[in-house]
C-alpha cells in the first residue's frame, strides 16, 4: 500500500521547482546581458578602430599637404632670384587648382565604377557621400576600388587629394622661368581632373594594370612618373630658357640663388614622406606603418650618401644641389616598394637612385632639356626606377599575399614584367596627352612669356613685385639684374664652372 506524500514534502517540492524555474531564468537573462555586452564592446571596438585608423589617415595626409612648402622652397631656391615671386605663386595655387580639380571630376574618373580603362560612376562632383561615417551607405556601389580601407570617405579623398596636388606641383619645377602664369594654371586643371586620375583608375582603382598585376604602393609611377612625364611634355613644348644653351651646344650654368631655402625645401619633403608613404597603409597598422617609415628614410638616407659619392666623381666636387636632388631621388624610388622589401633592399634601392639621379641631371642637359631644378631626373627617372624595383626586390614574405616575390629573390619574371608594362603603358599614355593638352594651351593662350619679359624676370612681368627688392638694381636696357644673388647674370656665370648645374 502505497502512502500518501505529507503535505510539507509537496510544499518543499513545489518550492524548489519555483526557485529552480528562478535560476533557470536569470541565467538566461545573465547570457543575454553577456551578449549584449560583448557586442556593445565589440562594436565600440570597431568604431575606435575607425577614429584611430581616420586621425592617423589625416595626420599622414597633412604630412603630404605639408609638402607643398618643401616644393616651394625647393624650386625658388634652385631658380633665380628674379623670379621667385612666381615661383612661390605657382606652388601656392597649384593646390587650390588640384582640390577644385579633383573634387568635381578627377575622383570620380580615378575611383569610380565603370570599366578598366576610366570610372564612369560618381562623375561631376563626390557624390553618395554626406550620411555615413565610414564605410557601407557612403559607397552606394560607386567607389568600391576605395572600399578597402576602413576609414570614412572624406579622409580618403582628403589623402588622395594630397597626392593629386603633389603630381602637378611637379610640373611646376620643370617648366619654371618661362612659362606664363595662367597657362600654368590652366594645366594644373587639367592634369589633376583628367591625365591623372585615368592611370590612377588603372593602377589603383581596379583598373586593367591592378588586374594585370602591376603594385604601386604609393605612387612612384602614380605620381612621380606621372608628374614628371607631364613635365617632360612641358619642357619639349617650351624650349630652353634664354642663355642656358650655347651656340655651340655647351651648357651655360644658370645657378639658383638660395641654397639655403633648396635645402630647407628638401627637409621638409623627407620629413613629409614619412605621411607620404606610411600613410598610404590608410590605416594605422602598427608593424606595418613603423617598417615602412624606415624604409622610406633608410632609401633617401643611402641616396644621399652615393649621389654626394658620384657628383663628387664626375663634377670634381661635392655639388650641394646634387646631394639635395639625391636624397629626393631615394624617396621617390621607393615610393612604390616601400611596403614590399626589406629594409636592407631599401638600402640598394637608395644607393642605386641617389647615383642614377646624377648620371640622369647631365644626360638632359647634354640632349638641351632644360630642366631648372631636376624635376625630370628626380620624379621621372627614379619613379620609373622605383617601380621597376618592385619587380627585382619584392618579398612575398614580408606583406603576405600581395606582390610575391620578385626576380632577385626567386619570383621571376612575372612580376617585373607587370611593372615593366605598367611604367611603359603610363608613361605613352601620359606623355602623349600631356602634349596634346600642352598644344592647345599654346594654342589658345600662349605657353611662354616674351623674350623681354624672360630676361627682366617673371616676378615683375606676371606679378608686378620683386622676392627682394631691397637688392634689385638696373642694367643698361632697363632690365633688371636680381637673378644670380645680385650680380649681373653674364658675369656671375663666367665665374662658374661649365659643368651642368642647376
Amino acid at each position: 500500500m502505497i502512502k500518501k506524500p505529507r503535505l510539507w514534502v509537496a510544499a518543499a517540492g513545489a518550492a524548489f521547482g519555483m526557485l529552480l524555474l528562478a535560476k533557470l531564468g536569470h541565467a538566461e537573462e545573465a547570457a543575454e546581458t553577456t551578449v549584449a555586452f560583448t557586442a556593445a564592446m565589440a562594436e565600440q571596438i570597431a568604431n575606435t578602430k575607425i577614429a584611430l585608423d581616420t586621425v592617423w589617415v589625416l595626420i599622414a595626409g597633412m604630412l603630404v599637404f605639408f609638402m607643398n612648402l618643401g616644393f616651394a622652397m625647393v624650386e625658388s631656391g634652385l631658380a633665380r632670384s628674379k623670379n621667385c615671386v612666381n615661383i612661390l605663386a605657382k606652388n601656392f595655387v597649384v593646390f587650390g587648382c588640384s582640390s577644385l580639380a579633383f573634387y568635381v571630376l578627377g575622383w570620380g574618373l580615378m575611383f569610380g565604377n565603370g570599366n578598366s580603362i576610366i570610372g564612369t560612376e560618381g562623375l561631376l562632383f563626390v557624390s553618395g557621400v554626406d550620411n555615413s561615417p565610414a564605410m557601407g551607405d557612403a559607397y552606394q556601389g560607386v567607389y568600391t576600388s576605395i572600399a578597402w580601407a576602413g576609414v570614412p570617405i572624406w579622409a580618403k579623398f582628403f589623402f588622395q587629394l594630397v597626392f593629386a596636388g603633389t603630381a602637378a606641383t611637379i610640373v611646376s619645377g620643370a617648366v619654371a622661368e618661362r612659362i606664363k602664369f595662367l597657362s600654368f594654371i590652366a594645366f594644373s586643371f587639367v592634369i589633376v581632373g583628367i591625365i591623372y586620375p585615368i592611370t590612377g583608375h588603372w593602377i589603383w582603382g581596379g583598373g586593367w594594370l591592378q588586374t594585370a598585376g602591376m603594385w604601386d604602393f604609393a605612387g612612384s609611377t602614380v605620381v612621380h612618373s606621372v608628374g614628371g612625364w607631364a613635365a617632360l611634355a612641358g619642357v619639349i613644348m617650351l624650349g630652353p630658357r634664354i642663355g642656358k644653351y650655347t651656340k655651340e651646344g655647351h651648357v651655360n650654368p644658370l645657378p639658383g640663388h638660395s641654397m639655403t631655402s633648396a635645402t630647407l625645401g628638401v627637409l621638409v619633403l623627407w620629413f613629409g614622406w614619412f605621411g607620404f608613404n606610411p600613410g598610404s597603409t590608410m590605416a594605422a597598422s602598427a608593424g606595418d606603418i613603423a617598417r615602412i617609415a624606415v624604409t622610406t628614410n633608410m632609401a633617401a638616407a643611402a641616396a644621399a650618401i652615393s649621389s654626394t659619392a658620384v657628383a663628387w666623381l664626375l663634377l670634381g666636387k661635392p655639388d650641394l644641389s646634387m646631394i639635395l636632388n639625391g636624397c629626393l631621388a631615394g624617396l621617390v624610388a621607393i615610393t612604390a616598394p616601400c611596403a614590399f622589401v626589406s629594409v636592407g633592399s631599401s638600402v640598394i634601392i637608395g644607393l642605386l637612385a641617389g647615383a642614377l639621379v646624377v648620371f640622369a641631371v647631365l644626360f638632359f642637359d647634354k640632349v638641351h632639356l632644360d630642366d631648372p631644378v631636376g624635376a625630370l631626373s628626380v620624379h621621372l627617372v627614379c619613379g620609373v626606377f622605383g617601380t621597376i624595383c618592385v619587380g627585382l626586390f619584392a618579398q612575398d614574405s614580408i606583406m603576405p599575399n600581395t606582390t610575391g616575390d620578385g626576380l632577385l629573390f626567386g619570383g621571376g619574371m612575372k612580376l617585373l614584367m607587370a611593372q615593366s608594362m605598367g611604367v611603359v603603358a603610363a608613361g605613352v599614355y601620359t606623355l602623349t596627352i600631356s602634349l596634346l593638352f600642352w598644344a592647345i594651351i599654346k594654342a589658345v593662350m600662349g605657353l611662354r612669356v616674351t623674350p623681354e619679359e624672360e630676361i627682366e624676370g617673371l616676378d615683375i612681368g606676371e606679378h608686378g613685385n620683386s622676392a627682394y627688392p631691397d637688392f634689385s638694381h638696373s642694367v643698361p636696357g632697363g632690365m633688371h639684374a636680381v637673378g644670380s644673388g645680385g650680380h649681373s647674370q653674364p658675369a656671375y656665370a663666367a665665374q662658374m664652372s661649365t659643368q651642368a648645374v642647376r
